[in-house]
């Protein structure tokens, strides 16, 4: 869609949930105006199909180039990244740039030790592909040390229900832990900066974001993993200078985006490990207050938001039903 259209469909679904939510209801037509704008958003966002840079090697303390894992190489710690494409790397152009890559090299610096980095997170997976990420972790040889996962963002746009995703991650994040793997889980972040999405689609995919990332916490808690609230990600940074946060397709975080990604994982990992030496973790927020500032009128977006939850559960009892 031309961003002309997109920004009429915005401020015309605005209007809309508005003047529903004034009279205390949420009109069928500002329901199919939103499902609309969903199918839409999927249809330009996030579709960076690019492969993203090849990362996966040894990284030691200092060096400037990865070591290739050979059958003959060794490593202290193996780092292996679960997830989506923001786990991948999508919208890095270099694989100095990629996540994994980061807190590999940060724990090599930290630690003093050899680290190598294996990345099983596929561009476009949800909370439904962790399962054959963590077969394939399997068949591949025996389980790492350390373990990053990344999802959820998808889970949102394709309107999974938030108690199914969060499930699916507890039960990825119990295989690995049942074997010994330290796992960082880096919650949902809150989606509300990403402007590409329309209002007042925007406030509903965030909402649903913020109840996603709170059931991931305490899954994964649950199966002995560490929740990292990526919140933080949207801080005052992603919405003062998207340029320079967001990637070339404005939903995939840029190398800035991701080099502050990096910087809340990698104390908890390194600390999870028993080798964090850099003073005390912050205390993330599960909401950034940027993003909760810009937020659509709150009474309309709680208006719609509690319509849409009604009208999801009326359609999953008629389709039991049949």
């Amino acid at each position: 869609m031309p961003l002309k259209k997109w920004r009429t469909a915005a401020k015309a679904g605005a209007a809309t949930v508005v003047a529903g939510s004034s009279a205390g209801t949420v009109s069928w037509a500002a329901y199919r105006h939103l499902m609309s704008q969903a199918t839409s958003a999927r249809g330009v966002i996030g579709r960076n199909t690019a492969r993203p840079p090849e990362a996966d090697g040894v990284y030691g303390p200092g060096d400037l180039t990865p070591e290739r894992w050979r059958f003959d190489s060794s490593a202290d710690i193996h780092l292996m990244v679960f997830g989506d494409s923001t786990a991948a790397g999508v919208g890095c152009t270099v694989a100095d740039e990629v996540p994994g890559v980061l807190v590999a090299r940060g724990l090599a610096d930290e630690t003093g030790k050899r680290v190598r980095l294996s990345t099983k997170a596929i561009g476009g997976a949800t909370s439904k592909g962790l399962e054959g990420q963590v077969d394939a972790m399997f068949v591949a040889g025996p389980a790492p040390d350390a373990a990053i996962i990344l999802i959820g963002a998808n889970d949102v746009t394709k309107k999974f229900s938030v108690a199914g995703s969060a499930t699916r991650l507890g039960n990825a994040v119990e295989r690995l832990t049942a074997k010994g793997t330290v796992v960082a889980v880096g919650t949902c972040p809150d989606l509300g900066v990403v402007t590409a999405i329309p209002q007042p689609l925007r406030t509903l995919v965030r909402n649903w974001g913020l109840r996603l990332a709170k059931a991931q916490a305490e899954q994964t808690i649950k199966a002995g993993g560490y929740p990292v609230a990526l919140a933080d990600l949207l801080a005052p940074e992603f919405l003062a200078a998207p340029d320079t946060m967001f990637s070339a397709d404005r939903f995939h975080p840029s190398a800035a985006g991701y080099e502050l990604a990096a910087r809340q994982l990698l104390p908890v990992l390194a600390a999870a490990l028993g080798e964090w030496h850099g003073g005390p973790l912050p205390d993330l927020p599960e909401v950034s207050a940027a993003a909760e500032s810009r937020r659509f009128i709150p009474r309309a977006a709680a208006s719609v938001d509690r319509f849409l939850r009604r009208r999801g559960a009326e359609i999953r009892a008629q389709t039991e039903e049949r």
